[in-house]
């Protein structure tokens, strides 16, 4: 069966969190349009995500060998073990999710501790005479980017004001993620009247998504 694996970033519950609402209606229609994808779901606010400490590493990127890991104490140990785990799990996904807001012209921190957590060497990317390449192309994958703001951005000020969301696209295309599609809900303003109107408007092109999409 293939797999849709949402990551989501925000300590809002879903209700009152425009992305993660606007998220769950479009893994909703999806499922609807394709029985053969399960779902796993990772909040990042919720799990642990191991900050990247160097005694995890022989070299840059590259997590120790399971023989070395062994000698470390028994915290690290768990922490190279999770570190594995959610590398393995983001490998195995064909179809990713992320939802978060947008906070000070990018996303919340701990997105970025799991994205760190998942570029490796040998594993989502390779080094071939020192030139980092992306290894997740062997197969169609694609990533939906949902992204929550209080404003309204001109699409002229995007490459200013959207820089989380440039990064994520930026390097989820070079470890070999062919398509990636951004949905944004902007203008959720402060009243219950303009964010359901902002999320009412995002959905609307849920659809025309999942037709682009590659997986």
């Amino acid at each position: 069966m293939k797999k849709l694996l949402y990551i989501s970033v925000n300590s809002k519950p879903e209700n009152l969190s425009s992305s993660k609402n606007v998220a769950r209606k479009f893994i909703n229609r999806f499922l609807e349009l394709n029985k053969d994808f399960a779902v796993e779901e990772i909040d990042l606010y919720k799990q642990h995500i191991p900050r990247l400490e160097y005694q995890y590493f022989e070299k840059r990127n590259c997590i120790k060998k399971e023989e070395d890991a062994n000698k470390l104490d028994d915290k690290d140990k768990k922490e190279v073990e999770k570190i594995r785990k959610l590398c393995e799990q983001f490998k195995e996904a064909n179809v990713y999710v992320i939802a978060a807001p947008m906070w000070s012209l990018s996303f919340p921190a701990p997105l970025k501790e799991y994205i760190d957590c998942v570029i490796q060497d040998g594993e989502t990317i390779t080094f071939n005479e020192d030139k980092p390449e992306g290894l997740l192309n062997d197969i169609d994958r694609s990533m939906v980017y949902i992204q929550s703001s209080g404003g309204h951005i001109p699409w002229l000020l995007k490459p200013v004001m959207n820089k989380g969301l440039n990064y994520v696209e930026s390097i989820m295309k070079f470890i070999g993620i062919k398509k990636f599609e951004e949905l944004l809900v902007d203008g959720t303003g402060t009243s219950e009247e303009e964010r359901a109107e902002a999320i009412e408007k995002a959905s609307y092109e849920i659809d025309d998504i999942i037709k682009s999409m590659k997986y």
